[in-house]
């Protein structure tokens, strides 16, 4: 089970890789492709909205035939995905290239948590899926500092073969190694109309639309045009910036996974740590034109307040029954990742149609947006049940 596990969380690495990779990129994309600020926006939020688009067959996927061949098959469509950006020379090769990735990496988390509902204790789901997204998160620092270094010596084309080579290897890994459990699946199976009868599944869902979507959103993409529209950066200032950016979200990954155990409430902490991001956030279209170590600075506490993800998915796994885990988790997945795909799209379009006087007034309106529509799902979340296990 453990080497299964393993499997997965290369998977999850290469996941938090590819939602992040186009920061990094950018310089390089707009130069040989003629990309813009709006056109990689919307490449990103087309991995969204693909990966989501997959959680509810994944759902009945993991429920009825297991994680193994799930995860496994998905992830060879990531793979061809890859390949096609390696070779793409058009704008819309890389937004389809980007839907196939996402549709690869849709499954790998949820993987991970069917089997941490199913085989581990309850109590320990929490710290189990903020470790496994600790852990994952690397492959975010991955495509910060260590991704631009790859560019500078093999070229952006060398360093994408690169990886879809390696995300193959990774799904040949999960199916040699995974091992399904034993399926509870019952004559009276449930429904996602089923899931959604949940009185109390409602504000956790308001809270898991807004809870990744400004970090996912800034670190995956903003951060890069941003710092080299507003400040001038080159790639490899860029990478550091995400790589610090990264380590944060990490740490925060760590950090949340045994704090509903130590404090007693999963509700508060979230609500908390979310408040804190919604603050950075608004830092950062207060002083976007300021220094960019201040700039810098709010966005490492974003990414390390920001980082709930994994104690939200918690929070709704606790109402959700055994034999519906897997639709239920993915259903939760559905609701953290599916915003972030529409943001990117509508914060793309914002950009666009902001007038660039002075420079930085442009990405003002993106961090106010971010910032709004996180506050909103705060005061919905107001009116959850708390509950651990």
């Amino acid at each position: 089970m453990r080497v299964g596990i393993a499997a997965l969380v290369c998977g999850y690495l290469l996941s938090q890789f590819y939602r992040a990779f186009l920061a990094v990129l950018s310089p390089v994309l707009q130069e040989d492709l003629g990309a813009t600020a709006a056109d990689l926006a919307s490449a990103s939020g087309w991995w969204f909205l693909a990966f989501a688009a997959m959680q509810l067959p994944i759902g009945e996927g993991l429920d009825r035939i297991g994680p193994r061949r799930t995860a496994g098959g998905l992830m060879l469509v990531g793979a061809a995905g890859a390949a096609l950006f390696a070779v793409a020379t058009a704008i819309w090769q890389i937004k389809l290239a980007m839907a196939l990735i996402g549709v690869g990496c849709a499954p790998v988390l949820m993987a991970c948590y069917y089997i941490f509902a199913r085989s581990y204790a309850l109590a320990l789901f929490g710290t189990l899926a903020g470790v496994t997204i600790g852990v994952g998160s690397l492959g975010n620092v991955a495509a910060s500092l260590p991704l631009s270094a790859a560019v500078e010596v093999f070229g952006w084309r060398g360093a994408v073969w690169g990886l879809a080579g390696f995300t193959g290897v990774v799904a040949l890994g999960i199916l040699a190694l995974v091992r399904d459990p034993p399926s509870l699946v019952r004559e009276e199976k449930g429904s996602l109309l089923d899931l959604l009868k949940i009185p109390a599944i409602w504000p956790i869902l308001a809270m898991m639309a807004v809870c990744y979507t400004p970090v996912a959103g800034l670190r995956g993409l903003w951060v890069g045009p941003y710092f080299s529209d507003v400040h001038g950066f080159d790639a490899g200032e860029i990478g550091r910036i995400s790589l610090w950016m990264g380590l944060a979200m990490v740490a925060g990954n760590f950090a949340y996974g045994p704090l509903d155990r130590w404090v007693g409430s999963r509700k508060w902490v979230i609500f908390i740590g979310n408040a804190l991001t919604v603050l950075c956030v608004l830092g950062l279209w207060a002083f976007a034109d300021g220094s960019p170590a201040v700039a810098a600075g709010l966005l490492i506490a974003a990414g390390l307040f920001g980082a709930s993800f994994p104690m939200v998915v918690a929070h709704g796994r606790a109402f959700i029954p055994p034999h519906m885990m897997g639709r239920g988790v993915t259903l939760l997945n559905l609701f953290g990742i599916a915003p972030i795909g529409l943001a990117q799209i509508a914060t793309g379009r914002i950009h666009a149609e902001t007038p660039a006087d002075p420079a930085s007034a442009p990405y003002q309106a993106v961090f106010l947006f971010f910032a709004v529509t996180t506050a909103i799902g705060l005061v919905i979340y107001l009116w959850s049940r708390d509950r651990t296990d």
